[in-house]
């Protein structure tokens, strides 16, 4: 119910971006959404037609290559996306007079309905399908060649929607990445943390009491003084990344700290 619940916000909030501020505004998309709009600019044909199409036509044969849940999830995300594309394509939408708030703003709403279906283990990017069958078949990269795919698309824009608005189209697709990757990482990011101190033990000990955290202690060995020392490592949320530096620099000023992002985090203690 809640992968069904997210494939259907997700795809709300995806047409709305096609619909509402990519058509109005002559902004292309990646993809199998991306030719229907390229499509729709040069020839007049919905996307709310052209998107089904060309995805039955894709999943009549990726259905062979493909997982069975994620191809029924793709059947019942595409159905519900192409009823909104086609209920919302009615709707009236006046072009921006700024193309780049439009771009942003498309990028913004895309990339929010992209982290809601890949949330749910969906997808509606359509190329993704074409990668799988060629990554069966010749064992081909799935990125490499989703990303290929994707920047075809983009390539042939400019033939039809013009160097000027396929600019605003990578700036698009860029924002949406970006929003992608903030929904599937969640609002409560994370950290991890690198620390290299001989006070190990207070710094360890100030992070349990103060932190309500635990870390982890490495053993590595200094390459040029070749003294073997000891290397706290710890996950904590990003809001407290600021306190855990301060009280480090408490206890040692010179502790030597490495910051890293976290892209998932599961098991173990994190307070």
């Amino acid at each position: 119910m809640k992968n069904i619940l997210y494939i259907t916000i997700g795809s709300l909030l995806f047409a709305l971006a096609v619909t509402q501020l990519a058509m109005p505004n002559s902004i292309a998309e990646g993809g199998i959404v991306g030719a229907s709009l390229l499509i729709y600019y040069s020839a007049g044909l919905s996307p709310g037609l052209s998107t089904p199409i060309i995805f039955v036509a894709l999943l009549a044969i990726g259905v062979w290559y493909l997982p069975k849940p994620m191809v029924l999830k793709t059947i019942f995300n595409v159905a519900i996306f192409s009823l909104f594309l086609w209920f919302f394509e009615d709707v009236y939408a006046k072009p921006i007079e700024d193309p780049l708030l439009a771009a942003i703003f498309a990028g913004v709403f895309t990339g929010l309905g992209f982290g809601f279906i890949y949330q749910a283990g969906s997808s509606v990017g359509g190329s993704s399908i074409i990668a799988r069958m060629l990554n069966h078949q010749l064992g081909w990269d799935l990125t490499g060649v989703t990303f290929a795919l994707d920047a075809l698309v983009v390539i042939v824009g400019v033939f039809i929607i013009g160097p000027i608005f396929t600019m605003y189209t990578l700036i698009a697709l860029y924002v949406g990445k970006l929003v992608t990757d903030f929904v599937l990482d969640g609002f409560d990011s994370k950290k991890a943390m690198n620390i290299i101190s001989p006070h190990y033990e207070e710094i360890s000990k100030r992070i349990t009491t103060e932190l309500a955290s635990s870390a982890t202690v490495f053993y590595g060995t200094g390459e040029y003084l070749k003294e073997q020392r000891r290397v706290l490592y710890i996950v904590v949320h990003s809001h407290r990344q600021l306190k855990l530096k301060r009280i480090i620099k408490e206890i040692d000023p010179d502790a030597f700290i490495v910051v890293h992002n976290v892209k998932d985090v599961s098991g173990g203690f994190i307070s």
